[in-house]
């Protein structure tokens, strides 16, 4: 668990503007998983398999690489970390 404390110079408070920050950075990056997932899809449609699929394929060397097949494996990587940022923040509590 990780703890994070805030000072600030002014006398404003200081939580509302973090909760508001958080819930923003959190919309954006749900967005990005909608974005990320339709562009996995739509490798999957073209190509005919899973991702996972296609990856332990990829992995296997059962599969040429191409500029097409790198973008597929970036984007699901992509989709990886922004799925981890998403519940780092989820899991985000204030203790007052």
């Amino acid at each position: 668990m990780s703890q994070l404390t805030l000072i600030s110079r002014t006398e404003r408070p200081l939580r509302p503007l973090v909760e508001g920050a958080i819930a923003n950075e959190l919309h954006s990056i749900e967005a990005a998983i909608q974005i990320t997932e339709h562009r996995i899809g739509e490798f999957e449609t073209k190509y005919g398999m899973s991702t996972t699929e296609f990856i332990r394929r990829f992995e296997n060397d059962e599969m040429e690489e191409s500029p097409d097949l790198d973008d597929w494996i970036g984007e699901h990587r992509l989709l990886g970390r922004l799925r981890e940022k998403a519940e780092a923040l989820k899991g985000i509590a204030f203790a007052n």
